[in-house]
């Protein structure tokens, strides 16, 4: 119809009408436009105009002088150059003509001229992934979460590992740093709940596998991990250090499990959890939830992964420390209590992730649970009261000005019972109660029970002693002996175990 455009869908009813061997008249006419309108568009000569090229300006370009002479010169020899640095450019020589305002038109500028005269940008290939060929570790953390176990803030990164082809997954809380340690214990878990080994395992450039502070423990630490890789025949790769995509397979896979585990707490209306072990517990739940979607693949790549050695290999730190006077050990920057018979002993240290196993010699002594410093050149104590009460009962001034008074105190309800015999008693007496208090706490193995009671006695505003305590709490030894009643049987059942003839024989 003459005074309109045709438009796209009146052009493929013309043509699809003379494909089906119409004439010119009848396919015009199933269109709307007219004959000629139709030889036109096989001749190619009608075209939509709102797809032609608008070869002129609505307004004065406001680069005019600046692009050409200047700003493409500075490109072509640095093409990393940044539009905010021209435009900074501009405005130093001329701050009038420029705005700030500018800068989106200079962004779109430089895009398009980086795309036809631009250096050759870098080409992702796309990898397939075999069964049972690769897994991967790393250590990421939840940014967004405030996790905390016991109303307290629980600082932790998070051990991932991930077979390439399956998407099979494993998590695991790490309370300190990526150390070898870390890496081997969460490496192993990982595996042995597979039920099986990828033939290589690839990391980033981590500290826990390739480096470390100084040259001596560099060499040592790439050995045993090294060592580790050969125990379950896997072979060890990294990607090119600053190439995280080269670690897309992993890396990719943070975000969608850390989203999974967010939504789960969003269900579950809270950040905080009895203990490490139950927050262990639901990341667990999140994983496997994950690694159902993926059932088939997972079933698949089983059947192609490697047998497991019959045992595990070290995944643990060793050290030697000696025991001093105090009581204490030093284990990277963080001071334990140990009990006081072993002062002046030199013991074998096994660090763990999240424990200590001490050794005296060949024999296991105790097991402490591992703190951490909250910065990298701080210190941390941790101080059990069991292992020095005896001692400091024997001597119990020393209470107030011990450099561990604060940590001796084993929970906020103490601290205030400590609080109430310092502010209520003499500098003695307050001492000698708040020791005797703790001695009894750890002989009748009471120390809540006890607490509740002192704590609900000071509210009463009622007075008690140690002996008052003592009897209500600490179970007397019993020191009568018991009397047994004995039968004694017929000793002549014995005689007939004795034979009657005895034969001699001379061989």
């Amino acid at each position: 119809m003459p005074g309109k455009w045709i438009n796209n869908e009146q052009v493929k009813i013309y043509m699809k009408s003379r494909n089906s061997d119409n004439s010119q008249v009848t396919s015009a006419a199933k269109a709307g436009i007219s004959e000629r309108s139709g030889r036109d568009i096989e001749n190619g000569k009608r075209k939509d105009p709102k797809l032609a090229l608008r070869k002129w300006r609505t307004r004065q370009d406001p680069l005019a002088g600046m692009w050409e002479d200047e700003l493409l010169p500075m490109l072509e020899k640095e093409p990393n150059l940044q539009p905010i640095t021209l435009l900074e450019y501009m405005q130093n020589k001329n701050p009038d003509n420029f705005p700030d305002s500018l800068l989106r038109t200079l962004q779109r500028r430089v895009k398009t001229w980086r795309a036809l005269n631009g250096p050759d940008k870098e080409v992702m290939f796309n990898q397939c992934h075999k069964p049972g060929l690769q897994g991967l570790s790393d250590f990421t953390t939840l940014k967004r979460i405030n996790i905390t176990i016991a109303k307290r803030q629980f600082d932790h990164l998070l051990y991932h590992f991930r077979l390439a082809f399956s998407h099979w997954s494993y998590m695991k809380a790490i309370e300190g740093g990526e150390s070898f340690t870390a890496l081997s214990e969460g490496l192993q878990n990982a595996l042995q709940r597979l039920g099986g080994s990828p033939q290589e395992h690839r990391t980033d450039s981590l500290s826990a596998a390739f480096k470390n502070l100084s040259d001596n423990d560099k060499k040592d630490l790439t050995t045993r991990y090294e060592s580790f890789c050969q125990h379950y025949s896997m072979k060890a790769t990294r990607n090119n250090k600053g190439k995280c995509h080269e670690n897309g397979a992993i890396e990719s896979a943070h975000g969608h499990l850390k989203r999974r585990i967010e939504q789960a707490l969003l269900l579950r209306s809270s950040n905080d959890f009895e203990t490490i072990e139950k927050y262990q517990d639901f990341i667990d739940n999140v994983v496997q939830q994950h690694n159902q979607r993926n059932a088939k693949a997972i079933k698949i790549e089983r059947q192609s992964l490697q047998s497991l050695p019959g045992n595990k290999t070290v995944d643990y730190s060793e050290i030697v420390a000696t025991v001093s006077r105090a009581s204490t050990i030093n284990v990277r920057r963080v001071i334990y209590t140990v009990p006081s018979r072993l002062c002046g002993e030199t013991m074998r240290i096994r660090l763990y992730d999240n424990k200590l196993f001490c050794y005296l010699g060949c024999e296991f002594v105790i097991e402490l649970k591992r703190i951490y410093p909250k910065n990298s050149n701080g210190r941390a104590h941790k101080v059990d009261y069991r292992h020095i009460i005896s001692s400091l009962v024997k001597k119990p001034q020393a209470f107030r000005y011990s450099r561990l008074k604060d940590m001796i105190i084993p929970n906020d309800e103490y601290r205030l019972i400590w609080q109430h015999l310092d502010r209520t008693l003499d500098s003695k007496k307050s001492c000698k109660l708040i020791v005797k208090i703790l001695h009894l706490a750890y002989k009748g193995d009471c120390e809540k029970a006890l607490s509740q009671f002192i704590l609900s006695e000071i509210e009463k505003k009622k007075q008690f002693t140690i002996e008052h305590l003592q009897s209500k709490f600490l179970i007397p030894a019993s020191t009568a002996v018991p009397d047994v009643a004995v039968n004694q049987h017929d000793l002549s059942v014995y005689d007939a175990l004795i034979p009657s003839k005895i034969e001699v024989s001379y061989a």
